[in-house]
């Protein structure tokens, strides 16, 4: 099967800017190179949009087609009566078709969007993170740096190395702790049922390997470890603890994570609330920021604010969006997009689009194993649609990009909340909308 490229990207002269203002990039740039205590400091003037709004357009033939099928099929019962939705084309800004656009809704996962954006502003798409094992005392601490992608492989060679060292120092046996200071309480957020986790999130915590979701990931962590240890001849004696590594600690092995924009990819193309967890948090500790719930959501609205992306009526009390106190219009989620989409910002946030998973795309979440894109409605989007999935009890959303009937590109947004029908009823008629915005369903 092959999946469609990515939106070429290219800026039109009447696109409306949405690069980020000047302000925040030198202060983002400074956040990275050396993160301070407080936060970024703008008065409203740095926030000032350098854009103009765009011009009223008329809609050519396929746009009009797509709205008229829209005021049309957004009427399914499937949807319920609550649903904000947009249609805008990607290179002129101009509006093709708006539903209560401006109306917040619950946005389930459409909220790592802002996370993601935020991410890779702060810290930058080569950014890596770094566990590191530490020795003093008899003890040996593993440090957690925030890398929700640490394997059982990158501890086993970790290990590897602390126990080489340790042996030529004649330093055996060992204690073993876990030091996952970097994150403080809470580590679960507004918003979040206690059903939630430890399955479909764990408590947030900056030590975690295997992506294990249990209700103390750094314990765990250390666990596996100490067992590493122990394969190498080292003895460890006593239970794994936590506590904090000394400042005169030695360093004895340290791992690398990959990339930042591979991990953000990563992050949407599973739609991973973990990741997005730990990423909203490293992300306020790059903002020179305090990386709580609180902070972290502080800086995803500074970077937004920054992009010019209206703000109005949004309010976040997570990155991963499983926050039902959460509140998103379709109009910010497709800004968001749209930012993401821009020829101008491509070095820094293209990952987001590439990291969006395709119409029928096994291993994402619109692939076939979670009944997406399967109906007579919207198979024919199959390999045409690049979006986004959120998925909460009462909330629904999709949203994303696809090449439409006049050969642009159209980024759309569609939250639905409190539909009656059964969810997956709901996924297949948004799924039908994301269709009909390509054009195949005509």
């Amino acid at each position: 099967m092959s999946y469609p490229p990515s939106p070429a990207r290219t800026a039109a002269p009447d696109r409306t800017a949405r690069t980020l203002h000047p302000a925040l990039r030198r202060v983002a740039v400074v956040a990275v190179a050396a993160p301070i205590a407080g936060t970024f400091l703008f008065g409203a003037s740095a926030f000032a949009a350098d854009k103009a709004m765009p011009a009223v357009a008329a809609l050519d033939p396929a746009e009009q087609k797509i709205a008229d099928n829209l005021d049309a099929r957004v009427q399914d019962t499937r949807l319920g009566s609550t649903l904000s939705g947009v249609v805008i084309d990607a290179l002129s800004d101009k509006a093709v078709w708006g539903h209560d656009a401006s109306t917040a809704l619950m946005p389930a996962s459409n909220t790592k969007l802002g996370t993601a954006t935020a991410a890779l502003t702060v810290l930058g798409p080569a950014h890596r993170f770094t566990t590191e094992a530490v020795y003093g005392n008899g003890t040996l601490t593993l440090v957690g740096g925030g890398d929700r992608t640490l394997t059982s492989a990158d501890l086993d060679a970790m290990a590897k190395d602390a126990v080489a060292g340790l042996k030529s120092a004649g330093l055996t046996p060992v204690k073993v702790q876990v030091d996952d200071s970097l994150f403080p309480e809470p580590s679960l957020a507004t918003g979040w049922n206690d059903g939630y986790y430890p399955d479909s999130v764990a408590p947030v915590r900056a030590l975690v390997v295997d992506g294990h979701q249990v209700t103390d990931t750094s314990l765990d962590a250390g666990q596996v470890f100490a067992g590493f240890l122990a394969q190498q001849g080292v003895t460890v004696t006593g239970g794994v603890t936590h506590g904090t590594a000394a400042t005169g600690d030695l360093p004895v092995a340290r791992h690398q994570s990959g990339k930042l924009s591979a991990v953000v990819e990563h992050m949407l193309k599973v739609s991973d609330n973990d990741i997005a967890e730990t990423l909203l948090r490293m992300t306020a500790i790059g903002a020179g920021r305090q990386p709580t719930f609180e902070d972290g959501t502080a800086v995803v609205r500074e970077v937004l604010r920054g992009y010019g992306v209206s703000l109005d009526n949004y309010e976040i009390h997570d990155g991963s969006g499983l926050s039902r106190a959460n509140r998103i219009p379709a109009q910010t989620i497709a800004d968001i997009l749209d930012v993401a989409d821009d020829a101008r910002n491509a070095p820094t946030l293209g990952y987001i689009v590439d990291g969006l998973p395709v119409a029928g795309e096994t291993g994402s979440t619109l692939g076939p194993e979670w009944g997406r894109f399967d109906t007579a409605d919207s198979q024919c989007a199959v390999g045409k649609v690049r979006a986004k999935t959120g998925t909460l009890t009462g909330a629904i959303a999709l949203s994303g990009l696809t090449k439409a009937g006049d050969g642009r590109w159209k980024i759309f947004s569609f939250i639905d909340n409190n539909s009656t029908a059964d969810p997956a009823a709901t996924k297949d008629a948004l799924d039908g909308l994301a269709a009909t915005v390509n054009g195949c369903w005509a």
